[in-house]
């Protein structure tokens, strides 16, 4: 009798607390996500989660605020819509939000499931002067496609980061998606929907989903499955276009690497942007075992594929790092109050490092195109602080003055690279390099074991030589600016000068102009840079703040579409460019012609010695 009453009083506290539809509680059972990509109006998405049952009188709910690789705050709850909460019976529960990616609710045992909309980024992007970065943002586009960076799509309930997700989606029949999700094996399952699981709420951030109309080619790499799929808005590109120089490209990768590999599977998203009324932002974002890539879809195929090589090869080389060599703070993400690392000249540097020397070694291009490219990081990283601490700077990346030379991580993240790799050589006889200790440190640790931030330095140098220390101590940790010619010299090289192609307004990923954001977000020409011969024939002069561009007014909106097209532009092109030049207007007309840029280049010395030669030839040929 004592047992039967307390199963008989267990039985009836479960019912008053309106636990009749599911006893397991919260972190015992897969969170069911259901989104209708079918029924959209007005470019919106129904999301519903379904949890197990909870214990606690308030229960929180997240939206990302910050997602890793991005190193951006980027609020992805403002984006969320008619936030509802539901008890067992149907009845609605009372919410508040606490901040842009907070929800409270209230008499959380009672709660059954969530509902919501979520808007999309690529349509909200040139309205906002801190837009989502478009390979980490989310498009809807009924019918036709939906990027689905799952972050943007799907939350979490505090303290269930680790709860496994299972994830339905209502699928358009014309609409096929690809991901390196995995596919969900349910009897529940119908015809009309996709269906995914995720071990926890970071699987479900690290795998995202587009749904377009199919046009994927898959290809083997060294025991590396790859799906390439694209959308392309017209249809000028198709999958099959770019298969060859992605498989090239990831062959050399692997050949390069070696024995390093952390996937069975890898999967390229490319979303191709008609720039006029679409996403903006161009590059892409790394996953373990995926990447989005966006770019505009009116580059010629060249450049296209040129694009893809150098954008998609710096996101592979991250299954290194920081996929498999990380801290704890990446191995933890908190996505809404994040701790960043020190170590950005590692997880982003090494990573564009490799992307350009991997090159060079496995043949893709010649010395004079890889000397070009560390010319143009040189001559880039003039951009940023230079007596900035990087390790200071990577700490900080969310505030200021450190957010506003997060891209130096690009630049002179690949410089300190390459200065470590010759030391490494030169130390060691030309065994040692930078990709010799990515290895090492992948064996130490790997994808579930992190290394604390604070040690890393001080282990690398347990590894190799005092001198990296104090190399790491002067010029990472330290403020003092890095010598190039001193490190260039040990190979056998030296500065000279070159003219070369340009384009219209960038320079590579280097603008010509800016957005000065004291001035209404006025267009202007920079200062203190080498112009292109496109501006300097029209007359253009750093400062001048651009009015209009053959008679539409410039503004931070209307200015991206006109750098897109002018990818396609002639050299006869006829342009009026009218600038306010200090008080004085002026109207600047010509031929856009085909732009050069006179900038500095490496260059080998003279004579250079048997040991430089022999240097050289270990440090560029492995």
């Amino acid at each position: 009798m004592k047992k039967v009453s307390s199963f008989l009083s267990l039985l009836l506290l479960l019912v008053s607390c309106g636990i009749t539809k599911n006893i397991k509680t919260a972190d015992k059972v897969a969170i069911k996500v259901s989104m209708d990509l079918v029924n959209v109006n007005d470019d919106k998405v129904l999301v519903a989660l379904d949890p197990g049952a909870f214990t606690s009188d308030e229960v929180s709910f997240y939206i990302p605020k910050t997602v890793p690789g991005t190193y951006s705050t980027d609020n992805y709850g403002k984006y969320i819509e008619s936030f509802k909460a539901f008890d067992y019976k149907g009845a609605e529960l009372s919410v508040s939000k606490t901040d842009e990616n907070t929800w409270k609710i209230s008499n959380g045992k009672s709660l059954d499931r969530i509902s919501y909309y979520v808007n999309d980024t690529y349509d909200s992007e040139a309205e906002q002067e801190e837009a989502v970065f478009s390979p980490a943002g989310t498009n809807i586009l009924k019918g036709e496609n939906f990027m689905l960076n799952l972050h943007g799509f799907v939350g979490y309930f505090e303290n269930l980061e680790e709860a496994a997700y299972e994830i339905f989606i209502k699928k358009p029949t014309n609409l096929t998606a690809t991901t390196s999700l995995k596919a969900l094996n349910n009897a529940t399952v119908t015809s009309d929907e996709d269906a995914f699981y995720a071990s926890r709420y970071f699987e479900v951030t690290d795998n995202p989903i587009l749904y377009a109309k199919s046009d994927v080619v898959s290809f083997e790499v060294s025991g590396i499955t790859v799906n390439l799929s694209v959308y392309s808005p017209t249809g000028i590109y198709k999958a099959s276009d770019l298969k060859e120089s992605m498989l090239n490209m990831m062959t050399a990768q692997k050949a390069f690497l070696g024995n390093v590999n952390s996937t069975q599977q890898y999967t390229i998203l490319l979303y191709l942007s008609k720039i006029e009324n679409d996403a903006n932002g161009f590059g892409a974002l790394e996953h373990h075992t995926s990447t989005v890539v966006v770019l505009p879809e009116q580059m010629d195929k060249e450049r296209l594929e040129q694009a893809m090589v150098d954008v998609v090869s710096h996101e592979f080389f991250h299954i290194v790092t920081p996929l498999s060599v990380h801290s704890e703070e990446i191995k933890y993400f908190d996505f809404n109050d994040p701790k960043m690392s020190q170590h950005l000249w590692m997880y982003e540097g090494t990573t564009e490092y490799f992307a350009n020397l991997f090159q060079i070694q496995q043949g893709l291009i010649e010395e004079a195109d890889f000397y070009n490219r560390i010319m143009g990081k040189i001559n880039n990283a003039k951009s940023y602080d230079d007596s900035m601490s990087f390790t200071m700077m990577s700490k900080n990346v969310l505030e200021e003055p450190y957010k506003a030379n997060y891209g130096n991580v690009y630049e002179k993240g690949a410089l300190i690279n390459m200065a470590l790799d010759i030391s490494l050589r030169d130390l060691s006889n030309g065994e040692k390099s930078v990709l010799w200790l990515l290895k090492e440190l992948s064996s130490r640790y790997g994808e579930n074991k992190p290394f604390k931030d604070a040690d890393l330095f001080a282990e690398v140098v347990s590894m190799t030589y005092p001198e990296i220390g104090l190399f790491f101590k002067t010029h990472v940790l330290g403020e003092e600016p890095i010598d190039y010619t001193k490190y260039l010299a040990k190979v056998g090289l030296e500065m000279g000068t070159k003219v070369e192609q340009s384009g219209y307004f960038l320079q590579g990923q280097v603008p010509f102009i800016d957005v000065d954001a004291d001035n209404n977000d006025a267009i202007y020409v920079r200062e203190g840079i080498e112009l292109n011969s496109f501006l300097v024939d029209l007359g253009v002069q750093g400062g001048d703040v651009i009015k209009s561009i053959d008679g539409a007014a410039i503004t931070l909106e209307s200015i991206r579409p006109i750098i897109g097209q002018s990818f396609g532009w002639t050299p006869e092109k006829e342009i009026t460019m009218v600038v306010m030049r200090d008080d004085t207007e002026l109207s600047l007309k010509g031929k856009v012609g085909s732009p050069t840029l006179k900038t500095k280049t490496i260059v080998p010395v003279q004579n250079a010695t048997p040991a430089q030669l022999a240097l050289r030839e270990a440090w560029m040929k492995g």
